[in-house]
């Protein structure tokens, strides 16, 4: 799939149900995404978990009005290494294999279910996701490793109430990615021009500005 695409169409799209055969994906704040993505994007992971920013929102398009249809959210890990920031030459180097892989969560966005038409009537933003290292975490946060990189997937599912819909459940959904919201974990930012970037595009980090952004 082609993640550098501003919208995407639901791929092998013969095989889905109507329903969800003909759904677009806008990924918003594209620009605000490539610049961190040129930068080499950071999202802070914490043990009580951190909100993403920028905030992952998308507009969809072609779902049917009156179906229903649950959006979820998971992470994979973009390959099988650990990273290190080399500060001299301000670059991630592989430090070695991955650690083992966190617990694989979904994350349903809190409207599900809804029809159609109310999803595509606004954005759709996953702000109440957040992004935690605690493995033990009980909060439904998603789980990650610090020093990986991560690939954030998007997900629309159309709900069947038709008796045995679970034998085509592979028929229902179709999986959206975009490559410039791939992101490493860390739990401190480590590329200072990844910090000023937050700074000046996130509203809520105003009052950061003037304090130490490890806080925030």
């Amino acid at each position: 799939m082609d993640g550098a695409q501003l919208s995407q169409s639901c791929k092998l799209s013969s095989l889905k149900v109507p329903q969800v055969s003909g759904i677009r994906v806008q990924l918003e704040m594209h620009s605000l995404w490539q610049q961190f993505d040129q930068l080499g994007t950071e999202m802070i992971v914490t043990k009580a978990g951190r909100r993403m920013f920028p905030t992952f929102q998308v507009r969809i398009s072609g779902m049917d009005p009156a179906a229903e249809y649950v959006l979820l959210m998971d992470f994979i890990p973009v390959d099988d290494k650990r990273y290190r920031y080399a500060f001299h030459s301000s670059s991630w180097l592989v430090a070695g294999r991955a650690d083992v892989a966190a617990p694989s969560r979904m994350h349903f966005h809190p409207d599900s279910p809804a029809r159609g038409a109310q999803w595509m009537k606004q954005t759709v933003s996953f702000d109440t996701l957040k992004l935690t290292n605690n493995l033990l975490d009980d909060n439904g946060h998603m789980i990650l490793n610090s020093m990986h990189r991560y690939q954030p997937r998007f997900h629309v599912v159309y709900v069947d109430r038709a008796p045995n819909s679970h034998l085509n459940a592979y028929r229902n959904f179709c999986s959206f990615y975009f490559l410039e919201t791939q992101f490493m974990a860390v739990t401190a930012y480590q590329n200072h021009r990844i910090t000023q970037l937050k700074i000046a595009s996130n509203p809520f980090a105003k009052g950061f500005r003037t304090t130490d952004p490890q806080d925030w």
